[in-house]
């Protein structure tokens, strides 16, 4: 295996992220925007865009489809990320956020994008074994699009995982549950989401630590992060199960946090970095692109800084 792709990211559902700063938002009114920016977006995207600025070689795959999927390798040409993707019949979606500066609020508008036929799905599913059989890493981020199958994670990872590449599925809902039927290494799973997955509650981090290695044990996985918002996340892996809390920053913006988590701990499994320096490198990425205004961002310099203040506490 060659690496000249050290990580695919695969985002079934690619966008274009704009994003629109008022200095207010009103309701029912009308507001002229002054400033906006325009960004290649969907999970996978934003887990290269913040590999890329880790340093990390990355490949960036998917759907796209008519002006708004040219347009999305176009901004990918402009900030230097490869990409590889199969075209579909119809429009890639735009999906909108805006920011209210006063109240420091963020409002997220997503269209639904375009219905992906058979004939293009069995094409990724061709793409994901030739990428895969070239990479150490696969991120599977995001929703499904309109026209696959609610199973379509499944055929998708095991391919992955049969080109031997370590395989993250960011995912929610039927896409995950369905998904870890072929046994992904790491998934990403809210607090709702655990206790949906085992059908039990989870009333304090205790129930949720008891419940992540459970999930862990059931679906023989490597490792499962479980955000907890500006609280850090919960970590449970093979040799245990993590607490880990993160500095105290200025918010500025939530979206893409939990994306630039998976790319930080997709460059650290790419390295091979130790677990704890893994869990710091995405920690420390996710609350980096909290400081930012926009989604995959990050301050390499601000990340090795953020990385040292981390806390890991083993449970």
């Amino acid at each position: 295996m060659t690496e000249k792709h050290m990580i695919t990211t695969v985002t079934l559902n690619a966008a274009i992220d704009k994003t629109y700063y008022l200095p207010a938002f009103p309701l029912g009114k009308m507001s002229r925007v002054q400033r906006f920016n325009a960004a290649p977006g969907g999970k996978g995207i934003n887990v290269a865009k913040v590999a890329a600025q880790l340093g990390e070689p990355v490949t960036a795959t998917g759907f796209v489809g008519g002006m708004n999927g040219e347009i999305i390798k176009q901004l990918l040409d402009q900030i230097g990320i490869a990409h590889d993707f199969v075209s579909v019949a119809g429009e890639s979606r735009l999906c909108l956020n805006i920011l209210d500066e006063a109240k420091g609020t963020s409002t997220e508008l997503l269209e639904q994008g375009p219905s992906v036929d058979e004939g293009a799905q069995k094409a990724m599913e061709t793409k994901i074994r030739d990428l895969a059989s070239r990479s150490r890493i696969v991120c599977f981020s995001g929703s499904l699009p309109a026209g696959v199958p609610k199973d379509y994670y499944v055929g998708l990872v095991a391919i992955a995982k049969e080109a031997g590449a370590y395989v993250i599925l960011d995912a929610s809902g039927d896409a995950l549950r369905f998904g870890l039927e072929a046994k992904p290494d790491m998934i990403k799973p809210n607090e709702d989401e655990v206790a949906a997955l085992l059908g039990i509650e989870v009333a304090d981090e205790e129930a949720l630590r008891q419940a992540v290695e459970t999930l862990l044990q059931k679906y023989d996985m490597d490792r499962i992060s479980v955000s907890l918002g500006g609280a850090g996340s919960m970590i449970a892996a093979k040799t245990g199960c993590y607490r880990v809390k993160t500095p105290k920053v200025d918010v500025v913006n939530t979206v893409g946090c939990g994306d630039s988590f998976v790319a930080g701990m997709a460059v650290s499994l790419a390295r091979g970095s130790s677990f704890e320096d893994g869990l710091a490198l995405a920690s420390a990425a996710g609350t980096s692109n909290a400081m930012t205004d926009q989604a995959g961002m990050i301050d390499p310099e601000v990340v090795d800084r953020l990385r040292q203040q981390v806390q890991i506490t083993r449970l």
